[in-house]
């Protein structure tokens, strides 16, 4: 029932001896508490009656309340009730990082409609692959010029019916200028949608999908993952039952600064959706900039930042850093992308805080695992489930057998935060789930305290003269070398063993070059016979997503684009010539 606390799968009462975790850290949250799950306009109602007048929102150095998002987001939905938005549309969002983002998601989702998120980084094919593969045939976005270009294009293709332009001026001044607004058919001004007519329409049900949220896309085109307002919410509790870790952060009196991307899933529960449940101030950015996040910190005094390990290098490269006040912050958080052991000590020094790690997938919500603070960090340790979800190691030819404590398998995971399965695709939904566990593709092993690490990707893995090579055990122990400042290891033919690693290194500035044999004699203490990179390649940079995460399948495609083109040649110089 929407508004009910519910009690998640893997809270006391599963078997004590099935999570370890509990007993070991007794202390970093309350593992017996029911989760809140609701649905997301009943999320945004809870931040509003913390207090209406509260700021929900700073943007470009204007406030937006709690109270005046709420009626704009009424005012939105009505108007596009009124067109004919209704339960189970899908309605495509191609947005930066701008209050029409939160407006959209929210009356969208006040009407039971689904948010199909597009990335302006995604590449012309996949735009038009997620529209295709969601029916979104309403597309919002804004008249930037890294924005409405895509936009138009999709409709003078046919992909899109109407266009839907939020006038970028309306929140004041940016720093790119924005573009004319169109006048043609097929596009609107999102600005007069709205309407003061009362919303009559029913609120969603907690298990109707809110999102759709496109995976990476490990191997082929990505799939539209299904998130209901139950998954998004359940998602939302976990995270803030976690009490362990840095300051603890008071409901209605933080500022948060959202910089990462609201399109991405990480950004969108942990940031947008966790601080307007708890009624706090968020402080809203388009773009990264080093000198504006030391003003959000020093001058506005923000409590918490999650950055990628770009940003974070960005702020330690910054002249006389060491002088900022980093005093009001509470929690911070480094993802997407290794962080090297030095760096990472060098910003907890910094900012005086242990950076907090983890573990989540688009398809948990993202919420998955934290690692509590006084467990010394190690490569790949992603920690213990959060409250309300069980994570378990299981055997790859056997989901069915759970492996002991050590055993290297794949994690599987349950919970109410767990997707509803992917849009149309029943055979890859039936594949991804035994018993009701999510089979997350990741390989790792727990310890006795309950504790999880993990190996690696399951896809990533490399077979090597019958011996499993895990890229990112090879990657870690390459990051040791002080020349590197980023490194990917791929899988790729080897007539001998079959496969072999290789290297593809991005050097730290100024660093000088170094031979594969040089390499290996670095490694000889490190890595086993077996795991020794073969071939070494250096790049100027290495594939990332948009919000930072290396890309190894982007060096896969290559290299299985030279192995077909070679067998190409082949077949041709072997081709007798026909006259």
């Amino acid at each position: 029932m929407a508004g009910e606390g519910a009690k998640a799968p893997g809270t006391p009462g599963a078997g004590a001896e099935a999570m370890p975790w509990q007993a070991h850290f007794p202390d970093v949250c309350d593992w017996a508490a029911p989760l809140d799950i609701t649905t997301l306009p009943e999320l945004l109602a809870a931040g509003v009656a913390a207090g209406a007048d509260k700021p929900a929102l700073d943007f470009r150095g204007a406030k937006i309340t709690y109270g005046a998002l709420a009626r704009e987001v009424e005012r939105l939905a009505s108007g596009f009730a009124a067109e004919g938005v209704g339960l189970g549309d899908n309605v495509a969002l191609l947005l930066p990082n701008t209050p029409y983002h939160p407006l959209a998601f929210f009356a969208l989702t006040r009407l039971g409609a689904r948010v199909v998120h597009i990335s302006a980084l995604d590449a012309r094919r996949e735009i038009v692959h997620k529209l295709k593969v969601t029916g979104a045939r309403r597309l919002i976005t804004t008249n930037l010029p890294g924005f409405l270009p895509h936009a138009l294009e999709m409709l003078a293709e046919g992909v899109v019916d109407t266009v839907l332009v939020g006038d970028d001026a309306r929140f004041g001044a940016g720093e790119v200028p924005a573009l004319p607004m169109p006048d043609q058919p097929g596009v609107r001004d999102l600005g007069a949608v709205p309407r003061d007519a009362p919303l009559t329409a029913p609120l969603p049900a907690v298990d109707d999908i809110a999102v759709l949220q496109f995976t990476g896309g490990t191997t082929g085109l990505p799939k539209a993952a299904m998130l209901s307002h139950g998954n998004l919410t359940a998602a939302v509790a976990m995270y803030r039952l976690w009490r362990d870790g840095g300051r603890p952060l008071v409901a209605g009196q933080e500022r948060i600064i959202a910089v990462l991307p609201l399109f991405h899933i990480y950004a969108l529960t942990t940031v947008l959706l966790r601080h307007l449940r708890d009624g706090n101030e968020i402080l809203l950015r388009q773009r990264f900039d080093v000198e504006t996040l030391i003003h959000d910190v020093s001058a506005l005094k923000a409590s918490q930042f999650s950055g990628v390990p770009t940003m974070w290098v960005a702020l330690l490269n910054r002249p006389g850093v060491e002088a900022v006040d980093f005093s009001s912050l509470k929690s911070c958080v480094s993802g997407g992308a290794p962080l090297p052991f030095e760096v990472q000590a060098r910003i907890e020094r910094l900012v005086g805080l242990q950076l907090n790690n983890g573990w989540g997938m688009t398809e948990t919500a993202p919420a998955g695992s934290r690692v509590p603070e006084r467990v010394p960090r190690r490569p790949g340790l992603i920690g213990v489930p959060l409250p309300g979800l069980a994570l378990r190691i299981v055997a790859m030819d056997d989901p069915a057998r759970t492996l002991p404590v050590g055993e290297v398998g794949e994690i599987a995971i349950r919970g109410p935060n767990v997707f509803k399965g992917y849009l149309d695709d029943p055979a890859g939904t039936a594949g991804a789930f035994h018993d009701g566990w999510f089979l997350t593709g990741d390989m790792g092993r727990m310890d006795e305290e309950g504790l999880f690490e993990i190996v690696d990707r399951r896809k990533n893995m490399i077979i090597s003269s019958g011996f499993n090579v895990y890229p990112a055990a090879v990657e870690n122990a390459i990051y040791e070398h002080p020349a590197v400042e980023e490194v990917i290891v791929i899988g790729v033919p080897d007539a001998y063993r079959g496969q072999s690693a290789k290297a593809y290194v991005k050097l730290k500035a100024g660093a000088a070059p170094f031979t594969l044999d040089e390499l290996t004699t670095f490694l000889a203490d490190r890595l086993g016979r077996h795991e020794m990179p073969r071939a070494l390649e250096f790049r100027e940079a290495l594939p990332r997503s948009p919000v930072g995460k290396l890309l190894p399948k982007v060096l896969m495609a290559e290299v299985a684009a030279d192995v077909e083109a070679a067998a190409a040649a082949a077949i041709a110089r072997t081709t007798p010539e026909t006259h």
